[in-house]
């Protein structure tokens, strides 16, 4: 099979090898098992919804990446979101010096950047499948639905299925979920088929625009809008606004009070600018491990 290769280069510190560990772990992807050095899987990109298969490894300042089809500007810039490596994150180090506390955090992990979902639009139905649900349970359900609705990728000889693009989920029953969550799944499909649930749409607009405009699509709460927002789209300077794990997280290594408000929270990531999202997905991700329980909808609107 021809294969098509180009690097991305990190502006800032980066430790893909630590990225690498953090999929290892995660179980809202489906990312191929990992030899240690090498991230593989398959994904439906947004430029065309076709499926395609990727191979990264690390590599001098960056990464190198395989794909199965030629990756012109936008798959290219797809991957580096996943990565993260899209963002110059040149600052992020220098806020340790006013926060000693994410200061600390850095030092343990100085190459740590956020993992995304493969798009906004498989961290839209992820959102709507884990919720009320445990991750284990969720991951097989949306492994059930990959298979059956969606594409099989060869990717460095190693059979890896894509979720499937909206149009396959459009009018799709049986998917082993709920009613109510075949019916939300559906409606993501037409949100995204008309451009709502993409990187460009969501990061062109300000983070309070975005969330605001995700959780009005159907079965989305304000948890899985941030989710889909900082996860999917990878923005980066978004502030989770209903997240009570992190804000557990950040009470604990702040010393804020038990009934402190939102608002509290929200004025101490002010500190955080412009990388509000990687601050908070280092809290979770170094104090806590991987994501577990916390990748899932809390109760709410559609939660």
């Amino acid at each position: 099979m021809t294969t098509h290769g180009f690097t991305l280069t990190a502006e800032g510190p980066f430790d893909f090898a630590d990225s690498l560990r953090f999929v290892e772990d995660w179980p809202a992807t489906s990312a191929l098992p990992s030899d240690g050095r090498t991230l593989r899987f398959a994904y439906c990109a947004e430029s065309d919804w076709r499926p395609i298969g990727v191979s990264v490894t690390a590599a001098p300042g960056g990464v190198a990446v395989t794909t199965t089809r030629p990756a012109g500007p936008r798959i290219r810039g797809e991957v580096a979101r996943i990565l993260s490596l899209d963002v110059d994150g040149s600052g992020f180090a220098a806020l340790g010096a006013a926060d000693p506390v994410l200061g600390d955090l850095r030092r343990l992990r100085p190459g740590l950047r956020p993992v995304c979902f493969w798009s906004p639009w498989e961290a839209a139905c992820w959102a709507v499948i884990v919720q009320r649900s445990s991750m284990l349970v969720a991951s097989r359900i949306k492994q059930r639905i990959a298979a059956r609705h969606g594409a099989e990728v060869v990717v460095d000889g190693q059979p890896c299925t894509a979720f499937p693009p909206p149009v396959s989920l459009l009018d799709a029953g049986g998917l082993g979920l709920p009613a109510q969550k075949e019916e939300w799944v559906r409606g993501l499909a037409r949100a995204a088929l008309d451009g709502v649930l993409t990187t460009e749409h969501l990061r062109s607009l300000s983070p309070e625009q975005a969330l605001a405009e995700l959780r009005a699509l159907p079965g989305v709460g304000p948890f899985s809008a941030g989710l889909i927002l900082i996860r999917g789209a990878g923005a980066p300077d978004a502030f989770p606004g209903d997240e009570p794990r992190l804000f557990a997280i950040l009470r604990e290594a702040y010393g804020l009070a038990q009934d402190a408000p939102p608002a509290a929270y929200r004025k101490l990531a002010e500190s955080w600018r412009p990388y509000r999202s990687w601050a908070s997905f280092l809290f979770r991700a170094t104090s806590y491990g991987v994501m577990d329980d916390r990748d899932g909808a809390r109760p709410g609107h559609g939660e």
